[in-house]
């Protein structure tokens, strides 16, 4: 999430650094496609819908932009959309009702937009029907999930940034004093609660069935205080086990034995590793899915993530990401990272509409909106074309995606060059049937420092088993070449 102006100074490595041995392979030298290395479907691309759907969640021209591949009118300028397919919908932890005389403590430092309106308004009741619930809160965010929805979002993920404020030791959804847990522990089982009766709320009147319920965002984290600038709240290892298992047991008693818990949405890779090791046997059996997010950027062990998630038998997703650098060549790096060595089966971004280079498009405030930035067309290199049930396999090197159709016959590559302009040449040879001699590759092209944003080229053809293609420096390709073979 965006939390600290810290991030925004970082940016990864390039891939030539020396990150787990990696090297910058040498100009023109060919990146060797391995179709025998496959690291399993590809399920999409999503977004995390508060605070931008709390902002513009009625906003149907967004809607198209994020959710639909139309190329699409928005204020003037044709964006390609981006046919994101995952939605993370927050369940919020505010509310102006007080219990009894108590009533939310709001930290100073927080905005409008940054508070979610919750559904379980006080502990009088945990019946759905009972004047303790008020489901017409937050109608903007879940608009916009709807809106999500009907343009093809097949994956929608509940989760919560804090239990809901009365909850909460200090009552305040922002964090305790010290950045310490701050759920009391009387209530371990109602946040639980919270999000099981959400989820069924959704089943029977929204329309919606969650891919799967969060029920923590970075609880590794210490900077989730009472003075923040958002929601937020620290869980320990051992705070989070109870409430993982209360969470399968009350999603269970609701016959949603099948909706599967994501955890822990840890802030970093590291982090996430050690806490799952923290788990016993009766948590890690009731967590279906890692979440990680990718704020270690360029450090971390994405690898022994991957490792124990493979021996445990669960997916990871990069369920968040997202920095101020505006330009995209961050996000391209951590990409080809996560591809590399994490192998998610989805990834996540967390505002795309946000301010100071965060967002793909520009928040002004006031529920006005601006231009959309090279990271919007950087983004759309990867997410329009490396699509869910497509194969991932083995690009051959830390700056090369590849990913294999293969109802189409069709291998999409996306690759990223860095500082210096050059050819990038590819080999296909390691196919049955590496396309046609003299097949014409279309390609896309987003040179970030802005000639081109999401340029169409038909001028690539393939030469026996390769071809080739210049790259400016600073530059994202995408080419998808036709009638492959494994």
């Amino acid at each position: 999430m965006r939390r600290r102006t810290l991030l925004g100074s970082i940016v990864a490595a390039p891939l030539g650094a020396a990150v787990l041995g990696q090297t910058t392979p040498a100009a023109a030298a060919a990146s060797s496609i391995d179709p025998r290395v496959d690291w399993g479907a590809w399920e999409g691309w999503g977004t995390s819908l508060c605070w931008w759907g709390k902002a513009h969640g009625n906003r149907d021209d967004l809607a198209d932009v994020f959710f639909t591949r139309n190329t699409v009118n928005y204020q003037g300028t044709q964006l390609p959309g981006l046919g994101l397919n995952i939605a993370r919908y927050n369940a919020g932890a505010c509310s102006t009702k007080p219990i009894n005389g108590e009533s939310m403590v709001r930290s100073p430092n927080i905005g409008d937009p940054r508070q979610i309106d919750g559904y379980w308004l006080d502990w009088f009741s945990a019946d759905p029907s009972s004047a303790s619930w008020n489901w017409y809160v937050d109608s903007a965010q879940r608009n916009l999930m709807w809106k999500a929805r009907d343009r093809g979002v097949n994956r929608i993920e509940l989760f919560s940034n804090s239990p809901m404020w009365w909850m909460c030791q200090n009552h305040n959804p922002s964090g305790a004093a010290n950045g310490g847990d701050n759920l009391q522990s009387w209530n371990h089982q109602q946040h639980a609660v919270y999000l099981a009766t959400v989820a069924r709320y959704a089943h029977d009147h929204w329309g919606v069935d969650f891919t799967s319920v969060e029920p923590f965002n970075e609880p590794d984290g210490n900077w989730w205080k009472a003075d923040g600038s958002q929601e937020g709240c620290h869980f320990e290892p051992a705070t989070q086990r109870p409430v993982i298992n209360y969470l399968r047991a009350e999603l269970n008693s609701r016959d949603l034995g099948w909706m599967p818990i994501a955890a822990s949405d840890s802030w970093g890779y590291d982090s996430a590793l050690s806490t799952w090791n923290s788990f016993d046997s009766t948590t890690r059996g009731n967590v279906g899915r890692i979440n990680v997010h990718g704020y270690q950027q360029g450090g971390g062990r994405r690898d022994l993530l991957y490792s124990a998630a493979k021996a445990a038998g669960r997916k990871v997703w990069n369920s968040e990401y997202g920095e101020s650098d505006a330009t995209g060549m961050s996000l391209a790096s951590n990409l080809n990272l996560d591809f590399r060595w994490l192998h998610p089966s989805a990834w996540v971004y967390w505002q795309v509409v946000d301010g100071g280079g965060w967002g793909l498009i520009d928040d002004l405030g006031g529920g006005v909106t601006g231009e959309a930035n090279p990271k919007y067309y950087v983004l759309a290199q990867y997410a329009r074309h490396i699509r869910p049930g497509m194969r991932i396999i083995d690009g051959g090197n830390g700056n090369t995606i590849a990913a294999y159709d293969p109802s189409a016959r069709k291998l999409v590559i996306v690759a990223t060059n860095y500082g210096t302009a050059q050819y990038l040449d590819f080999d296909l040879a390691k196919f049955t049937k590496p396309s046609t001699d003299g097949a014409a590759i279309p390609r896309w092209s987003t040179i970030t420092g802005g000639s081109e944003r999401y340029q169409f080229h038909q001028d690539t053809t393939m030469h026996g088993t390769r071809f080739w293609s210049y790259f400016e420096a600073n530059t994202i390709q995408t080419f998808e070449i036709p009638d492959v073979t494994l």
